[in-house]
């Protein structure tokens, strides 16, 4: 497994409290969901050039 790089990251009260609520709804870590959120906008861009896909 690669090694993982750790980023300070800030975010609003309001959007951790969003992202939070999907994680538990999705059974994953705030961190675990931060990072399956970037990973499909990286993979919908390399697909079509879009930034986000109208799926997610």
């Amino acid at each position: 497994m690669a090694a993982k790089k750790q980023i300070p990251l800030r975010l609003s009260e309001n959007l951790y409290a969003e992202i939070a609520a999907w994680a538990e709804d999705d059974f994953r870590s705030v961190n675990g969901q931060i990072e399956y959120l970037l990973t499909e906008c990286v993979k919908q861009r390399k697909k079509n050039g879009k930034y986000v896909s109208e799926e997610l």
